[in-house]
């Protein structure tokens, strides 16, 4: 009699699995193939609003739901987006001719006026106005043709317009959402947004009437998984087709497993720790050159990237117009910290905190961190916290210390260096460290303003000795970037800025 029960219990088993199976319709095309691909990131987003948020969670889903006027291909060379073609008429003045035909998510058709509403909305953010910098007016010739006029020359221009951050909005979209705009985002990407649960997922799909052609796949499912080893777990199993940064304790795993492939690329991202200028003791320079020796950047390299990553002398990685590759940056000499800790008075050393997200990575530096300052006598207590509090809380400057980076998404110093450095950027902008000083200031103003190459170099080499010599950060590292995919997907390559796009990915 129990032998006849367990037969009929995996019977009964057998025939749930198939119904559950079957059920699982929203997976398949019609051909039998997936067609649904799911993405792991490392934290939810912020928002769908281009001019709220400037993180990159964020950034990776909205570059599938928006275009730009113009895009910056994996080689970073600048292509037509909504903006076919483009002429710069004089130091101040470029035009740009618009596609015709084009579609919102919502039906409504794009024209210059959405442009000029997106442009001067942006320039209204206090999170991301810096990227349009000296744009003083947008001025509609016809529904497709627009000028935009800076107030002095504009070098980067092209380049910021490929940002996230300048994503073309709808109006009507805008203006009837209010403020829960930044969870119903209505764009002219490939992908349209479906649903957001916040902590869990976000689900975006294919938008058959994007102007470039319909995506590969129908349904795109972005998941947001903190822990970088659960994340290489849902790759072993299969239910994750792409998982982005996977942690260098994961990387073997992922580069031997028979079905999947770890992909690695430069990227355009630094990361480092900022102290808060505005709070003691980090307001004495000494203090922070002390910190910049006390801490072995390249043991951290060694040990919890396992090597994939290259010593930071400045803020800005070599791929990135305006490197300055003179810079030596601070050697790690334990004696030489302690000097100038004694010489800026705390010979004793202090007690401090040091914040950092949920990232695992960011907490194994902290942890070292938390070490090697301990043998210059600071006691460094470590607080983690919530992403999206993190973001609030250090703009709002609470931190003493803190760990975080920064993407120079449009490969030009103006972008690396304005928001992070420049006095007026202070907050949520991008400059946590409220760090000010009027000659970096006016050389990262003109840098931003002259179209002279080599008169922008200049300026920003010499703003980078500055910034070095003030230290307001501790300089970490340029990380290589990563990803780990299924062998069956193809058509996937990683974008230096970190924003890929999942336009061309289909499964083999």
């Amino acid at each position: 009699m129990l032998k006849k029960k367990i037969v009929w219990l995996v019977i009964a088993m057998l025939i749930i699995s198939l119904i559950a199976t079957g059920c699982n319709s929203t997976t398949t095309s019609g051909k039998g193939g997936k067609d649904t691909l799911t993405v792991a990131q490392g934290a939810d987003p912020k928002s769908f609003d281009p001019h709220a948020t400037n993180d990159q969670p964020s950034s990776r889903i909205s570059k599938q739901i928006y275009s730009r006027l113009v895009e910056a291909n994996e080689k970073m060379e600048i292509i037509p987006g909504l903006a076919e073609s483009w002429n710069k008429i004089d130091d101040l003045t470029w035009e740009f001719n618009l596609r015709k035909g084009v579609k919102f998510h919502n039906g409504e058709e794009f024209k210059a006026n959405d442009v000029k509403f997106t442009l001067e909305r942006m320039k209204a953010s206090q999170t991301v106005a810096h990227i349009l910098g000296p744009v003083e007016e947008i001025k509609i010739a016809d529904d497709y043709k627009v000028l935009i006029k800076t107030s002095e020359p504009f070098a980067p221009l092209l380049a910021h317009l490929s940002h996230t951050a300048s994503s073309i909005l709808n109006e009507k979209a805008v203006t009837e959402a209010g403020e829960d705009y930044g969870q119903h985002p209505i764009g002219t990407g490939p992908f349209k947004f479906i649903q957001w649960d916040a902590g869990d997922k976000v689900i975006i799909e294919r938008f058959d009437e994007y102007f470039g052609g319909p995506a590969k796949l129908k349904t795109v499912v972005f998941r947001s998984i903190p822990e970088g080893t659960n994340r290489a777990i849902g790759l072993e199993t299969g239910e994750i087709d792409i998982a982005y940064d996977i942690d260098p304790i994961d990387k073997e795993k992922v580069k031997t497993h028979n079905n999947l492939e770890l992909i690695e690329g430069p990227s355009l991202s630094s990361q480092y720790i900022g102290f808060n200028i505005n709070k003691e003791p980090f307001n004495n320079v000494k203090v922070r050159k002390a910190l910049n020796h006390a801490i072995n950047v390249q043991e951290i390299i060694d040990v919890v990237l396992e090597g994939a990553g290259q010593k930071a002398n400045s803020p800005l990685a070599d791929m990135v117009f305006g490197h300055n590759p003179d810079i030596k940056g601070y050697e790690y000499n334990v004696q030489k910290a302690k000097d100038l800790l004694k010489e800026a008075g705390y010979e004793k050393g202090f007690k401090t905190t040091i914040w950092t997200n949920e990232n695992p990575v960011r907490v194994q530096i902290a942890d070292i961190v938390q070490a090697q300052l301990k043998e210059v006598g600071i006691d460094v207590s470590i607080e983690v916290v919530e992403w999206s509090a993190y973001l609030d809380r250090t703009a709002n400057g609470e931190h003493d210390m803190f760990i975080l980076g920064w993407v120079a998404v449009t490969g030009d110093a103006d972008y690396g260096l304005y928001a992070l450095f420049h006095s007026s950027q202070h907050g949520s902008s991008g400059n946590r460290t409220f760090f000010s000083n009027p000659t970096v200031d006016k050389l990262l103003d003109e840098g931003k303003t002259t179209v002279d190459s080599n008169k922008r170099l200049k300026a920003y080499k010499e703003a980078q000795e500055i910034i070095v010599e003030e230290a307001p950060q501790l300089f970490l590292y340029f990380a290589t970037q990563n990803a780990g995919v299924q062998k069956n997907i193809k058509g996937f390559t990683l974008h230096p800025a970190g924003h890929h796009s999942v336009y061309d990915v289909s499964f083999k």
